[in-house]
């Protein structure tokens, strides 16, 4: 059986170039000048700038939606959004596309609305009569017929398959859905203009009321307060929440109201416990996660590839894109105002075996770390993140990146020996780091050449590949620090470590491990066909045609991880660092100790087995 009428859109198959639809609008309001008052085309400037007010309502809504570290604990459905649903919703804004070519039509048809006054205040009330006595049970007769058996498969079953509502849900159904929906939107605004009333400020006004409350119903988080309802409870009748709507939506045969709740309880399908789940919803309760990953920003760009500024971007690996220009000036005053003012917050959480996994921010960019007058603070930031999740009765803290720089807290250390009671435990995830670069080296290969040697992981990494037997150049003018880590080494297999102070040494070696930052100049001295493994942030530039290059050590989540729904920095959908990863075992094992210092280079092993055995792969 082929597609139902109107289930489909017809550019559905055009991806982004579906906006080319806008073109011959755009064009047209360019070339008349139309947002000059005087222009004959001033009436489509006005069109535009409405749809662009409908695009960034939902926008909004739904940035608002993900600031978890304002509605985390008022949030309805506590399932995290997955890449799933995120792909589903992708075009979320079709309906715009539909809805703005019918009302340049029917301008078309009726010219005489080119020429509506900018604002008559009699229209406002001919719209409310008629949104209550025509919009609001229509709609409502219409929803449930969708309801029905056939209507339902074919049409609204799209709708509902999104699991948590987001603002973008609403937004989300079939062409004949939106062309109801449509219709009864324009039902009030032709009634006015019939009346001689209407205005194009009438249009803006009920348009953008129209949106934002069908964007709220769907956030997916509570905001009426509770005891509203109980002072004036008429008000129940007046105005859904977005639990009431989420009742409907999670359960499918109740609450099925536009904006009135009046019309269910006329229609009895209004659900009696959706004022109970109104209050609770609000009182909310903040969800302690077990495991937390603390992150830091590391650029001005990177700092928009978070759901609460565009989900659809956060949802794919990180990479500086043309439109993110012109939001770089706010995303630059908002670096200033969080150095200033944040403290730690939530970005992001998804759900592994029945525990909650949460990323936090430290409110610190990459470049912060590396002025010595912010040293202290960025300290305390972590210091009191971590005292937090003590208090919180988290099991683990994992140190991102730069968090736990050896310069900065001793890879963690300071936190553990200022506060020898912490029950949290602190984890750098290096030793799975370690793990991930060590297993990437091809087997046979006898030898390898490593810059940022004598740091963390370049240590365990050199002590690791000795007692294999494998000779190991370690790039490093400090001739006490080699000789210190030569030292640790079994006496039969100090040997295979080198101290190397020059990158000719390395000219014939294929295998490069990347501890510290390589220029394309000291790139140069690498033979063709080598291969980059790297374990320096940000990774070095891919400057070499005739070689390849590694990426950051990092893992894939086990296969039940639910609610993943953004990526972290560049890695692909699903995939961690390796230090996130590291976090994640010494949870699931239930390791007691914290993993802070120097890594214990016989753990390694021991550390990636236990993440293969918990589903934890190689990405």
């Amino acid at each position: 059986m082929g597609a139902a009428f109107l289930a489909s859109w017809p550019w559905e198959n055009l991806g982004m170039f579906k906006y080319a639809l806008y073109g011959p609008l755009v064009g047209r309001a360019v070339a008349s000048r139309s947002w000059e008052r005087g222009s004959p085309d001033h009436w489509l400037f006005l069109l535009l700038a409405l749809f662009t007010l409908r695009a960034l309502t939902y926008q909004l809504w739904s940035s608002y939606s993900n600031m978890l570290f304002l509605t985390r604990r008022r949030r309805i459905v506590r399932d995290g959004v997955d890449f799933e649903q995120i792909d589903k919703e992708w075009d979320w804004d079709n309906f715009l596309i539909l809805h703005i070519l019918i009302a340049s039509a029917i301008f078309y048809v009726f010219p005489l609305l080119r020429h509506l006054p900018a604002w008559d205040a009699r229209g406002l009330a001919v719209a409310a009569i008629l949104h209550v006595v025509a919009t609001e049970p229509l709609y409502y007769l219409s929803h449930r017929a969708f309801h029905g058996g056939r209507l339902f498969a074919r049409y609204h079953a799209l709708h509902h398959s999104s699991r948590v509502p987001t603002p973008f849900t609403a937004g989300f159904a079939t062409p004949l859905e939106h062309l109801v929906l449509g219709a009864l939107v324009v039902l009030p605004l032709a009634g006015a203009c019939a009346a001689g009333v209407g205005s194009a400020g009438l249009a803006f006004v009920y348009v953008f009321a129209f949106d934002f409350l069908r964007a709220m119903g769907s956030c997916n988080v509570e905001l009426f307060p509770a005891g509203l309802f109980r002072a004036a409870p008429f008000l129940r009748y007046i105005i859904y929440t977005p639990t009431y709507h989420t009742i409907h939506h999670t359960g499918k045969a109740s609450n099925f109201c536009l904006f009135m709740p009046l019309f269910d309880r006329l229609g009895g399908t209004l659900d009696a416990a959706s004022w109970e789940l109104q209050e609770k919803n609000r009182a909310g309760v903040d969800e302690v996660p077990d495991f937390v990953f603390l992150a830091h920003v590391v650029d001005v760009m990177q700092s928009m590839h978070v759901p609460f500024v565009m989900r659809s971007f956060a949802s794919t690996p990180f990479a500086v894109r043309a439109f993110l220009l012109p939001c770089w000036p706010i995303s630059l005053l908002f670096m200033f105002m969080v150095w200033a003012w944040s403290k730690t917050f939530v970005i992001c959480y998804y759900h592994l075996r029945g525990k909650l996994h949460q990323t936090w921010a430290v409110p610190r960019y990459g470049f912060h770390y590396f002025l010595p007058f912010a040293k202290d603070g960025i300290n305390d930031q972590i210091e009191l993140a971590i005292l937090r999740a003590d208090k919180m009765g988290i099991k683990v803290v994992s140190l991102a990146a730069l968090n736990k720089n050896e310069a900065l807290n001793g890879g963690g250390t300071l936190f553990v020996n200022k506060h020898p009671d912490l029950r949290v435990r602190v984890v750098h995830g290096n030793t799975l780091t370690a793990a991930v670069i060590l297993n990437e080296i091809p087997k046979g290969t006898a030898e390898v050449f490593m810059t940022g040697a004598t740091s963390k992981l370049g240590r365990a990494i050199a002590l690791y590949l000795c007692k294999k037997r494998i000779r190991v150049m370690m790039m490093t003018l400090s001739t006490e620090r080699f000789q210190k880590i030569q030292k640790e080494a079994p006496e039969e297999c100090q040997q295979y470590l080198v101290q190397v102070t020059k990158f000719r040494s390395a000219t014939q070696c294929k295998t490069w491990i990347v501890g510290k930052w390589l220029s394309p100049r000291e790139q140069r001295w690498a033979p063709s066909g080598t291969h980059f493994h790297q374990f320096v942030v940000p990774p070095i530039m891919e400057f070499r045609r005739d070689c390849t290059y590694g990426k950051l050590a990092a893992m894939r989540l086990p296969k039940d991880a639910r609610g993943l729904g953004s990526c972290e920095f560049s890695l692909e959908r699903g995939v961690v660092h390796a230090c996130h990863a590291g976090g994640v075992v010494h949870f699931l094992e239930g390791y007691k100790h914290h993993e802070v210092g120097a890594i214990d280079v016989d753990r390694i092993d021991v550390v990636w087995e236990a993440a293969l055995k918990h589903g934890i792969r190689p990405a």
